[in-house]
């Protein structure tokens, strides 16, 4: 791109014809800060037009749009509450605009200015009524005539101070000068191949388009654009993990596996021999593994990594198990020093609240070879870490992490260690293509014998006295235990949520006074956290009142009862992480949820919930209700967020981008040719520090 383009797209908001610099500070606010800015603000929705009438042609209970000028309005008082009423004179005729207890709606109104109205109209003598309809503000080009050009008006997202007729005039100045100038980073034999409007096209089309088609074709090349940049991205960090960093290989025998399957009191699943058959293939080679392992709650992931680990141990490399909480990461801590009782393998823990001279020792026995396996949490990350020879790091929950922490770890300047990154949280697969997709995946379905139903109920606020009876009646005559989860510690004015605070003080002065009742969260001290979950596992406490801080991994066989408060403020994926807390022993499990929120998409959440113990089928679920956003917190990973691209509704496009970008790899390993050159420079400026993938040719 020439540097005359280039600046002119970098012109300041404020020097552009129809902005001015008050407009122009407004528009700063929500990151529009040049020409170039604007291009891309994209339209949210459209108006659309195509119904358009006269008011002579309006017909009853039709969704129909007619324009006008305003003549008057009023509020007064009814029996409904303060009415609003406007005035539309449309030429052959008026429309009455009415509106209930929406006072806010007259903020705009001023006499013969250019609206359109567009809703349901009743004919009531001598006017056509519209109660509550959609109104929008026009510029006073915006009539009738413009209409028929502009078919679909862009609505856009607003700042204060800025109206949406502002917007579009602004756009409708800009657009000839400005999309022309913009650089084409596709080359045009890619553009036809895969069926891509030209970027000064698509940006015209997307703002101002002739038709649904228009709309659709726009909005296709930059969901594409935008997942095809990431997905380069991913592919050249595969390529770079598989040719350029070198692993210890870590082969497995005969008799290594026969040792450690000693250490397990078990018949290991089907799923579980496949996941460390493809585990021990990638652990043999002088390439780092890098490989996600996916399983649903209680599918016997740790299992798979302690394998994983011994055979690590056996080839005298050390391991490192990395925890996304202090409490999980002691309980493996536990579960691995039960299995390798009597063993050899000295494991070791390395977590953020040591003392001083115990993290010292720990610290030198790593140094010298002597600590085998290394179980703890992020603090295992920071600061240096003198392994001896670390051959393996296994990283549970993944997406509690961010992308650049996979990295963190190094053995020494000559080897990689092999990563095996886990999640029990079942990932969408347009979702694992992109936020992990230079991973190769194993995925484990089913569960190991012996693993209880869970019964999940959805109760109403009445129901609630006969739930306590009921787990009361099981804590005296089964002597069960129970959770109580709550989303919130203390109260707060910004969410209706029941507080962990609050429901304790009900519960222990209440139906459950004379039980012995617990408090977990996440503000706790170390020590306080392991001496209440110490008491709730050996039974001193029986009701444990705890936030989301239960919710991966921990593991007490005889809790199989529990209650989650205000369910509305979790999501699915989350429900069922903490649904997986119980039934983990001998019995079944009874989860039910309270919710006072009866808005649809808490329903469907809940409807999901109670209808299947599938983690993958409400992975899905989950997507297409909250979004990828909310669901695994792609920003956490480092990856800027998408402008346009939705990867529950864009699963074709994710996959599409996905191959046609290794594709584009594989023939062209660092972009090297000449008409990759801006697709090279775009991912590079986007991606490059994210994926960490340094220089790239």
């Amino acid at each position: 791109m020439s540097s005359e383009k280039l600046d002119s797209l970098y012109t300041p908001v404020q020097f552009l014809k129809g902005v001015g610099s008050v407009r122009g500070e407004h528009l700063n606010r929500i990151g529009i800060k040049r020409a170039y800015d604007l291009l891309f603000n994209f339209p949210r929705d459209y108006l659309d037009l195509t119904d358009h009438c006269e008011v002579t042609q309006l017909q009853p209970d039709k969704i129909q749009t007619v324009a006008g000028i305003i003549e008057s309005w009023e509020s007064r008082s009814t029996r409904r509450g303060k009415m609003q009423a406007l005035f539309v004179d449309c030429g052959a005729g008026f429309v009455k605009a009415l509106w209930f207890n929406m006072p806010f709606v007259v903020r705009d109104f001023a006499y013969h200015r250019r609206v359109m109205l567009t809703g349901k109209a009743k004919f009531d003598h001598p006017y056509w009524i519209m109660m509550h309809p959609q109104i929008t503000y026009l510029a006073d080009n915006e009539d009738g005539s413009e209409i028929e050009s502009d078919p679909f008006l862009p609505i856009y997202p607003l700042t204060e101070g800025v109206k949406q007729y502002h917007l579009r005039k602004i756009m409708r100045e800009i657009l000839p000068e400005y999309a022309s100038k913009l650089e084409e980073v596709f080359p045009q034999d890619f553009l036809a191949a895969h069926e891509l409007l030209p970027i000064a096209e698509a940006v015209k089309a997307i703002h101002f388009p002739a038709s649904k088609r228009e709309i659709v074709l726009a909005k296709r090349r930059f969901v594409y654009q935008e997942l095809f940049i990431l997905q380069l991205g991913l592919a050249i960090r595969r390529l770079q993990h598989r040719t350029k960093l070198k692993a210890t290989p870590l082969p497995s025998n005969h008799s290594i596996d026969v040792r450690i399957r000693q250490r397990f009191p078990f018949q290991l699943t089907e799923a579980q021999e496949n996941a460390i058959k493809e585990i021990l293939a990638d652990m043999s080679q002088a390439t780092p593994m890098n490989r996600l392992l996916q399983g649903d709650v209680g599918s016997g992931k740790t299992v798979v990594a302690i394998y994983a680990m011994l055979v690590a141990v056996a080839n005298g490399s050390q391991a490192v198990f990395m925890a996304p909480t202090e409490i999980l990461a002691r309980q493996h801590l536990r579960t691995i020093n039960r299995m390798l009782e009597n063993s050899r393998v000295n494991v070791v823990p390395l977590l953020g609240g040591q003392r001083p001279t115990e993290r010292a020792a720990i610290l030198q026995d790593i140094s010298s070879g002597a600590a085998n396996i290394i179980v703890g949490t992020q603090a295992i990350v920071y600061g240096e870490v003198p392994f001896q020879k670390l051959g393996l790091v296994v990283i549970d929950e993944q997406h509690k992490f961010g992308v650049m922490q996979r990295a963190a770890l190094k053995t020494n300047e000559k080897f990689d260690p092999h990563y095996l990154v886990m999640t029990a949280t079942p990932i969408p697969r347009s979702v694992a293509m992109t936020v992990f997709g230079d991973l190769d995946v194993s995925v484990m379905r089913g569960l190991p014998p012996g693993r209880q139903k869970v019964v999940t109920y959805i109760s109403n606020p009445e129901d609630r006295a006969k739930w306590w009876d009921f787990v009361a009646r099981k804590i005296r005559v089964n002597r069960w235990q129970a959770y109580v989860v709550v989303p919130l510690v203390e109260e707060s004015e910004n969410f209706d949520a029941r507080s962990l605070n609050e429901v304790y003080e009900q519960l222990s002065n209440g139906v459950f006074a004379g039980f012995k009742i617990g408090i977990l969260h996440g503000r706790m001290s170390s020590e306080e956290k392991d001496r209440i979950m110490f008491d709730f596992r050996t039974g001193e406490i029986e009701i444990l009142i705890a936030t989301t801080v239960i919710e991966v991994g921990v593991d007490v066989p005889n809790a199989n009862l529990m209650t989650i408060e205000s369910a509305e403020r979790f999501g699915l994926s989350q429900l069922h992480q903490l649904r997986g807390r119980i039934g983990r022993g001998k019995k079944p499990g009874y989860c039910t949820v309270f919710t006072s929120n009866q808005n649809d998409d808490a329903q469907k959440r809940l409807a999901a919930f109670a209808s299947t113990s599938d983690g993958f089928k409400l992975a899905e679920e989950d997507l297409k209700i909250r979004g990828a956003g909310d669901l695994f917190g792609t920003q956490q990973h480092g990856i800027p967020p998408f402008k346009i691209a939705d990867l529950s509704r864009d699963m074709e496009i994710v996959a599409e981008a996905r191959k046609d970008a290794i594709e584009m790899v594989t023939s062209d390993p660092g972009l090297a040719n000449p008409e990759h050159a801006k697709l090279r420079s775009q991912m590079l400026k986007r991606y490059g520090a994210v994926l960490n993938l340094g220089d790239v040719g």
